[in-house]
């Protein structure tokens, strides 16, 4: 969903971008998924990552990716996000000398027991082009001292594949083929570590859940690390738990929901542009912008406020909001930074 817009708008300057897939999202089935749905063309390198421990997995990537730079010496290699990946990537090609593009930089929850914190900071660190995607984040860039050259305030590229692609997903009969209708149900998310694999933690959670379900039927597409920590637990009848499901079916459903309950940042991003109430299951958030200008709402993991919270949003709603430039051409702006004529970037501000 962050690549896609990017890479087109590379290709459509002329820029040549070899696609590289490492592999870290490993399910064969929802990948092809993806590629097939936002219309991504094949990569041109699988890394073939696989699962591991967060040393495993970033060993491999790192590498993996390294014979990779050296034969094709970039000028420039463009990262995503907050994965093992994208900090494995991004160190390997400042040791080789490319420049380093990070797309999302910037992003801070400033707990540092989240894996992501630290790929995030990291990344920053070795990059050479910042592309934030909220004033927030180059607010959190420029505090930690980086030079006002290396940071560009580009916008939401998760945004331009939910604009491009709202429509065709809309369209879809995936409410239909539940019995649903628009307004009528929850959608609820749950992967990160912190909530899934700590049974304490997760009972309290669904127990949240089986409350709010007499309520409002919900709908949970269910991450294999959820499952495998819930299937010795009895849920509520109007909870229906899915099997994961692609990008444009999952966009349909919340789109079309009156309430979203998660605990992943993308998610946060997307309710925020699609106006609909979002209750994120956690104490902090990477993403703040959607909770000063959006439609989320941190409530953390006690079943008593998560409750409280929803049917107050049941009850009164919420004012759709959405930050600026995130309308849809965020991989414009992002293309014109990298496509520029002769860059001249100096890697690591001496003061830092």
């Amino acid at each position: 969903m962050k690549i896609k817009p990017v890479l087109a708008a590379l290709e459509r300057r002329g820029v040549e971008v070899i696609l590289v897939h490492t592999g870290q999202h490993y399910d064969q089935a929802m990948s092809a998924t993806f590629f097939d749905e936002l219309d991504l063309r094949p990569p041109d390198i699988h890394l073939g990552n696989g699962s591991g421990s967060h040393a495993e997995q970033t060993a491999r990537v790192m590498t993996a990716f390294e014979p990779v730079v050296d034969t094709y010496r970039p000028d420039v290699v463009v990262v995503v996000g907050d994965v093992n990946s994208s900090m494995a990537c991004a160190i390997v090609a400042a040791k080789a000398g490319a420049l380093v593009a990070h797309v999302e930089a910037g992003l801070r929850s400033r707990d540092w027991s989240m894996p992501e914190e630290i790929n995030r900071v990291v990344t920053d660190r070795v990059s050479d082009f910042l592309l934030a995607p909220s004033a927030d984040a180059v607010a959190n860039l420029t505090a930690e001292g980086y030079r006002p050259d290396q940071i560009h305030l580009v916008g939401n590229v998760m945004i331009d594949t939910l604009r491009a692609n709202l429509a065709r997903a809309e369209a879809r009969p995936v409410l239909s083929e539940l019995g649903l209708a628009a307004g009528g149900y929850g959608l609820v998310t749950l992967h990160r570590p912190a909530n899934v694999d700590d049974p304490a933690v997760l009972r309290d959670l669904l127990s949240a859940l089986d409350q709010l379900a007499t309520d409002l039927p919900l709908i949970f597409p269910v991450h294999p690390r959820t499952r495998a920590n819930i299937e010795q637990l009895r849920l509520h009848e109007d909870i229906r738990l899915l099997d994961p499901l692609g990008y444009l079916d999952f966009l349909a459903l919340e789109a079309q929901s009156r309430l979203v309950l998660t605990d992943s940042g993308g998610v946060q991003e997307e309710t925020t542009a699609l106006g609909v109430p979002c209750l994120t299951l956690r104490d902090n958030t990477e993403r703040p912008i959607t909770v000063e200008h959006g439609t989320n709402t941190l409530v953390g993991r006690d079943p008593a406020r998560i409750v409280g919270a929803a049917h107050e949003i049941l009850r009164d709603g919420v004012t759709p909001r959405c930050p600026p430039l995130w309308d849809g051409h965020a991989a414009e702006r992002i293309a014109d930074v990298l496509a520029a004529p002769a860059p001249t970037v100096m890697r690591r501000p001496t003061d830092l």
